[in-house]
């Protein structure tokens, strides 16, 4: 009886033994399996953003919200991993091989991991790709927890912004300076002739001053009012059809007394008859400052030429079809060096600001040239050697003559030349 107990107990406790040990076993065995499933991703690198296990460790409905975000967002792990990424935090160079490329963002995501709280910052990251070398991109950064392992990075893209205020102070900056300057000059002038009353002479000579400077206000205060209106570059909604040898001829007569006074001779040629759709008054004010520029910055006695015709625009812009209006303006001046060429266009650049002062130039003239060119769906370049001479070409799409076919042919009015100066003593 007693051994037959004994014989119990000890199988009893062997079977015991040998549950404890596959229990321990098997929990070995899927302890090794989950360590070399890491293993092996660990190996093969970080897997895609939008891979089903980095989706299935995301809180519900996060997913969803992140896709309809305008900003560019990622998911951090716990180990610094990416678990999503936009698309765009790729195309910006934030996010390469897996991990986050710029390290003020990630050590701000580590910061908000450890204490939990949300911060926010404005970077400086380097552009991608070829662009790396170019000026930085800048963004702002909001990081904040998500859940109790996960870190939210949220990135907005603040270049075009920055570099649109950047514009706005300038042109503000620069309005400022060029109104207090014929400003001033009529205070000035003001208190002069209050002291010189008893003088008429030097009454009249401060008058004429006065009118010189005043002269230059209303056309600089003009020009800000045209650029205003044309610096968006948005294609004209209701073009008419404009005759070229109209503007043509308004352009010689804006710039004839300043040219007899330096005895230069206008001449214009090319085809007749040619029309542009889109803004009389814009254009006219476009082809009148680059004749006058050409006037202004031309030495007596020299000649300046308006030549049109008619081109293919694929040859000009790559348009598969359609044809363009040529139109040159072309000096006999100072010439443009090849650093100023690339800056002519700016608003208040001036190749020879001394020069500019002497004759009334506000800086404002080209740049209204370029945006008016872009509003029509053309564009505007420039030839110049420095002592030989500038050419200014306008390239706008060419428009129909708005006559009615049966109406009786006229003659194009093309613009009559100023007389050829006289020969000097």
């Amino acid at each position: 009886m007693d051994v037959n107990v004994a014989a119990a107990a000890a199988c009893a406790i062997a079977g015991l033994g040998v549950g404890l040990t596959a229990s321990i076993a098997f929990r070995w065995s899927e302890r090794e399996q989950a360590r070399g499933s890491m293993a092996g991703n660990g190996r093969r690198g970080a897997p895609a953003a939008n891979s089903p296990l980095q989706e299935a460790a995301l809180p519900p409905g996060v997913d969803t919200v992140l896709s309809v975000l305008r900003s560019c967002a990622i998911v951090l792990g716990d180990g610094d991993e990416v678990v999503k990424a936009s698309s765009a935090a790729y195309s910006m160079g934030l996010v390469r091989g897996g991990a986050v490329a710029v390290e003020p963002m990630l050590a701000l995501a580590r910061a908000t991991r450890r204490d939990g709280e949300i911060r926010q910052d404005e970077l400086d990251v380097p552009r991608p790709g070829v662009q790396r070398h170019g000026e930085p991109l800048s963004v702002s950064v909001r990081v904040a927890p998500l859940g109790s392992r996960l870190v939210l990075v949220l990135v907005e893209d603040l270049t075009e912004r920055r570099r649109i205020e950047a514009v706005r102070r300038d042109f503000v900056a620069n309005v400022s300076h060029e109104l207090k300057t014929p400003v001033g000059a009529l205070s000035l002038l003001s208190e002069a002739v209050a002291d010189a009353a008893d003088d008429p002479e030097a009454v009249q000579r401060f008058a004429g001053r006065m009118q010189i400077e005043a002269t230059r206000l209303a056309s600089l205060v003009q020009e800000i009012i045209d650029l205003s209106r044309v610096q968006d570059d948005r294609l004209l909604m209701d073009p008419e059809p404009v005759p070229v040898d109209e503007l043509i001829a308004e352009a010689m007569d804006r710039c004839r007394q300043q040219a007899a006074a330096k005895q230069i001779h206008i001449a214009a040629g090319g085809i007749a008859g040619l029309f542009i759709h889109g803004d009389r008054g814009q254009l006219a004010a476009a082809l009148g400052n680059l004749v006058e520029n050409a006037v202004n910055y031309s030495p007596p006695r020299t000649r300046v030429a308006i030549a049109t015709r008619r081109i293919a625009s694929a040859a000009a812009i790559g348009e598969a079809d359609g044809e363009l209006i040529e139109i040159s303006v072309t000096d006999q001046g100072i010439g443009i060096s090849e650093k100023d060429r690339e800056r002519i266009f700016e608003r208040f650049y001036r190749v020879d600001p001394a020069r500019s002062r002497a004759t009334g130039g506000t800086g404002l003239g080209l740049s209204i040239v370029k945006h008016v060119a872009a509003s029509h769906g053309g564009t505007v370049s420039v030839w110049s050697v420095e002592g030989q001479g500038s050419t200014f070409t306008i390239r706008l799409p060419a428009g129909q003559n708005p006559a009615p076919a049966t109406a009786a042919p006229t003659t194009p009015a093309t613009p009559t030349p100023l007389p050829a100066p006289e020969a000097s003593s």
